[in-house]
């Protein structure tokens, strides 16, 4: 991983700062993306305090809004050559439905829209680095997810866990269509389950779930290591499409690899974000 540039965006806490530290230790050059500044300043000083001889650099962004990620694209071109790594860890789950600036659901917004939207607009970098890699945080939950194409954004009787599992169940879709996208390239592209972790995802739950969390939740510390292994172990230079659970590929829900739904999930995001590759 010697000076390979590596992004990660939700690196200011839980399972993304980890995975941050541990690559920096590897000799990347670990680029942040964080909503906020002064929790992303706080990670990114304690990272190069551990890690004195790799560059570690912080970008904010609101990752919910597709302007901001738009602007961060822009920043993000004019500042690195290539990107090697790009892992798709930012997340949320919120208890009541929300919606952007831009009109559109949160969760979906957040947990999809901006992985959709940030890896076609950094595609061209990736293709640039001799072997890139993009690296999607899903979750066992996806098993759980009702897909709903006819509403996407769960505006229709919104529930937490339902729109938390279904953008879960849409980043292992999308990971399978980034793969067929990027074919030929490369470009890798792959998903993983970290186990239940301890994180400040559900910073809008119930203080039961929080003490559950507590109680019963893996430390990031443990659920970061499919993340650090997909992103730097030489065993998976070639493998794209594939869906992780401690460091093994293993077989995802059924749905989530129907080629039909595929396409339907990617042009819904297409359509949401005016964004789409070939």
């Amino acid at each position: 991983m010697k000076d390979k540039i590596v992004l990660i965006t939700g690196a200011n806490t839980g399972m993304g700062k980890i995975t941050a530290l541990e690559l920096a230790k590897m000799g990347a050059r670990i680029v942040m993306v964080c909503r906020n500044k002064t929790t992303g300043q706080a990670a990114q000083k304690e990272i190069s305090n551990c890690v004195s001889n790799s560059k570690v650099d912080l970008l904010i962004c609101d990752l919910s809004s597709q302007k901001e990620i738009r602007d961060l694209s822009v920043q993000i071109h004019a500042t690195y050559p290539r990107i090697d790594v790009l892992v798709n860890n930012a997340g949320l789950a919120l208890t009541n439905f929300t919606e952007t600036r831009e009109g559109i659901e949160t969760t979906f917004a957040t947990n999809v829209l901006s992985m959709y939207l940030l890896t076609i607009l950094l595609a061209d970098l990736l293709k640039k680095a001799p072997s890139g890699r993009v690296v999607n945080i899903a979750s066992s939950t996806h098993t759980q997810a009702k897909l709903k194409l006819d509403d996407i954004e769960y505006r229709h009787k919104y529930s937490l866990f339902g729109a938390y599992n279904q953008s879960k169940l849409c980043n292992i879709i999308l990971t399978n269509e980034f793969a067929k996208k990027f074919a030929g390239s490369n470009v890798t592209v792959n998903s993983l389950n970290p186990g239940p972790v301890k994180t400040e995802l559900a910073r809008d739950m119930s203080v039961i779930f929080k003490i559950m969390g507590k109680l019963f939740f893996l430390a990031p510390e443990k659920a970061s290591q499919t993340a650090i292994y997909l992103a730097s172990s030489p065993e998976v230079t070639k493998v794209t499409g594939k869906y992780f659970i401690k460091n093994k590929a293993v077989a995802s829900s059924k749905i989530s690899t129907d080629m039909e739904i595929g396409k339907k999930l990617w042009n819904i995001c297409a359509k949401m974000t005016n964004a789409d590759m070939s």
